[in-house]
């Protein structure tokens, strides 16, 4: 068995039975695509990989075979590989300005370009170049072309003055994104992670929240072919479109704010039940205070105003948690409301029901990411 074998379908299956033809041009991001292809395999998929002749004086065709477990495409010869290579996807990582301009044009006069312009399938442009000329007004042209022939392009990283490869998770995520995507038009809103609400100006109360749960539901949701757009008071991947809050009042003026419509709100964010009189300055260390505490606005009410449908969950011990969901359905006017245990608190597994005005719709037990499947079917 190869060793690439051993390592398939180690994340997910996600590219279960997908086959991805990785083109390597001549950029010295190159040098990634083992990691790459490695971390495509992990996910279910068979690579090959196609290496121009510059990419093979910076990345070694060895390596790239052991990488992906099947000999490397450096020429075409009498085999025709460039018609008879079967594949979902034709990635090309990293590609340069000069690759891309080609594709752009059908120009086929290497083995990567002749590949490009006989695919048939989805093709994937990851562009790497410097700065200068990916701001080039023929480089953005050729990429708009790109664009309206339904190529997919992955935007670069703008960093010390050059326009660098997407890293390696972001890819992976718009390959996964390219073949998932069933849910393509729809608009929907993540809200996660817990709210601080001020002291004084150095201390807060909040709710425990590891944002796992919200973080599953961005990436369904994304590689769904969704519209993503996530509030969360810790970090999201890069390729989530995201606000940050920190309190009650930020989430407010994110909803005041908001001009768009969602067809679906999400809320699975630790949100205080109270708001607190916040003290100026620093609170003296080691002296006894009392904190007035108010009952905080309920935010879930307030998302009717943008989202065509509101869920909402409810943390709770197991032997409540059924009975108060129907409370939260009549008081926050929700749709659904998806009730989890306190176990999941931190944890990366949950127990929940989704409940909707007519009782429990689904029961599911697992990894956060299969719960989020679970509830972006809803949708």
């Amino acid at each position: 068995m190869h060793p690439s074998e051993a390592i398939k379908e180690k994340k997910s299956d996600k590219l279960k039975g997908k086959k991805i033809l990785l083109a390597i041009t001549g950029g010295i991001a190159g040098i990634e695509c083992v990691k790459l292809a490695r971390e495509l395999i992990r996910h279910g998929a068979e690579v090959t990989a196609i290496m121009s002749n510059e990419a093979c004086k910076i990345l070694s065709p060895i390596a790239m075979e052991f990488a992906t477990g099947n000999e490397v495409i450096t020429e075409l010869s009498g085999k025709v590989e460039h018609v008879s290579h079967d594949a979902d996807i034709f990635l090309v990582a990293p590609c340069t300005a000069n690759t891309l301009s080609k594709i752009s044009l059908g120009i086929a006069d290497n083995t990567i370009t002749t590949f490009a312009v006989a695919f048939r399938n989805k093709i994937m442009i990851v562009p790497s170049m410097h700065l200068s000329m990916y701001k080039n007004s023929f480089v953005q042209q050729n990429i708009r072309r790109c664009e309206d022939k339904g190529i997919i392009i992955v935007p670069p990283r703008v960093e010390e003055n050059k326009a660098k490869m997407a890293d390696i998770e972001t890819i992976v995520e718009e390959v996964i994104r390219c073949t998932r995507a069933d849910k393509e038009g729809k608009k929907i809103l993540i809200i996660g992670g817990a709210t601080y609400e001020a002291i004084d100006d150095v201390r807060a109360i909040t709710n425990f929240s590891s944002g796992k749960m919200a973080m599953a539901l961005a990436k369904e949701a994304y590689e769904r072919g969704m519209e993503v757009m996530a509030w969360a008071s810790f970090e999201m991947p890069g390729y989530i479109k995201t606000k940050n809050f920190r309190s009650i009042k930020d989430l407010i003026k994110l909803i005041e704010k908001e001009k768009g419509r969602y067809d679906v709100a999400i809320n699975c964010a630790a949100i205080s039940d109270f708001t607190v009189e916040k003290k100026k300055g620093k609170i003296e260390t080691g002296k006894e205070i009392s904190l007035r505490l108010y009952p905080a606005p309920r935010i879930n009410p307030m998302l009717r105003k943008i989202a065509k449908v509101v869920i909402a969950f409810k943390l709770e011990e197991e032997n409540k948690v059924i009975s108060k969901v129907g409370e939260l359905l009549r008081k926050d006017n929700v749709d659904y409301v998806v009730a989890n245990t306190l176990e999941s608190i931190g944890s990366n597994e949950a127990k929940i029901w989704i409940v909707g005005k007519e009782g429990v719709i689904k029961e599911a037990e697992g990894k956060k990411e299969e719960i989020a499947k679970e509830i972006i079917d809803l949708v």
